[in-house]
């Protein structure tokens, strides 16, 4: 029988991305078949490695502080997240989150339509480049 299932996260796992995730809802954790969500946090001035999800979506939802997020294939394009904001990760889109305060950390659940996404995550190495990113 189906039974409902709390999950209180009580202490954080490195992950692939190198950021303190509190793992929630997954497969190992409730037995979930096509979702994860977790609270991740960054830590002040600090970033992700870049990286790409293989085969899911990711949505995120800041729940405080401003997380710039660079992307695309020579992570040339910016898009800055606030408390408040979502944000749309397409599968496969080179990424990497940082966060913009040296003494506040940031925190933003990520859900993905994935159980186990962390078997799909790539470390990216983007290309050397001379552009210069900007906001979009």
């Amino acid at each position: 029988m189906a039974t409902v299932r709390p999950i209180t996260p009580d202490h954080p796992v490195l992950t692939t991305q190198r950021l303190p995730y509190f793992i929630g809802i997954s497969g190992q954790t409730v037995g979930a078949t096509g979702l994860s969500m977790h609270l991740v946090v960054i830590p002040p001035g600090a970033r992700a490695q870049p990286h790409v999800h293989v085969g899911y979506e990711t949505g995120i939802f800041v729940l405080e502080g401003s997380v710039l997020t660079r992307w695309g294939p020579a992570l040339e394009h910016e898009v800055v997240s606030r408390a408040g904001d979502f944000l749309f990760i397409p599968p496969g889109v080179p990424h990497e989150a940082v966060n913009l305060s040296e003494t506040e950390p940031a925190r933003a659940v990520v859900a993905r339509n994935d159980a186990a996404e962390q078997d799909k995550v790539a470390p990216y190495v983007p290309p050397p480049s001379d552009v210069t990113p900007t906001c979009s």
